[in-house]
């Protein structure tokens, strides 16, 4: 069955039978970027540039195939071509960059936020274990409320009611 046939797939407008993968496209649009946006490329476009210029006006008028007489149309031309490809190429590549530091900025948000939260309900918890260490007595709290000595004695009874009243259990039974 071909593809006219089935109802159920929709159908693609005609192309011109080219296909190209964006992210591809992008990252070499990056690298000529890349490229024309070093210093070594403009110490060779300058030299490239030096010697056309050089060439034209120093060979004889026969072999000279951008005259000066003519204003250098070819060297102009190729110029104008190479910006006219570089400029589209550059923003195409500032474009890319855009959308990777948007997506690293909402990111480094959402972090910030979790890491705020993390801070927070830390804060919380300390101010709650300190709460809690406030109600809870020392040694040294008992000591200064009651003298050992008289606490001993108190043992001391407390131990003796025990024992008689174990006594009186096993005499019972």
């Amino acid at each position: 069955m071909k593809n006219r046939a089935r109802l159920a797939v929709p159908r693609q407008r005609r192309r011109l039978g080219y296909h190209y993968d964006p992210d591809a496209f992008g990252q070499f649009s990056e690298s000529i970027a890349r490229t024309l946006g070093t210093a070594r490329f403009l110490v060779w476009q300058s030299g490239v540039i030096t010697v056309w210029i050089a060439y034209n006006l120093v060979v004889p008028e026969a072999w000279r195939f951008d005259p000066w007489g003519r204003g250098l149309v070819l060297l102009t031309l190729l110029l104008s071509l190479q910006a006219s490809y570089a400029a589209p190429l550059i923003l195409l590549a500032q474009n890319r960059q855009e959308a990777r530091d948007r997506a690293q900025t909402e990111l480094d948000r959402k972090v910030a936020e979790r890491t705020q939260a993390d801070t927070e309900f830390l804060a919380r918890e300390i101010a709650s274990v300190r709460m809690s260490l406030t109600d809870v007595a020392t040694t040294q709290d008992v000591r200064d409320l009651v003298d050992l000595d008289e606490l001993r004695q108190k043992v001391d009874y407390l131990t003796e009611v025990v024992e008689k009243l174990a006594a009186r259990l096993d005499r019972e039974h």
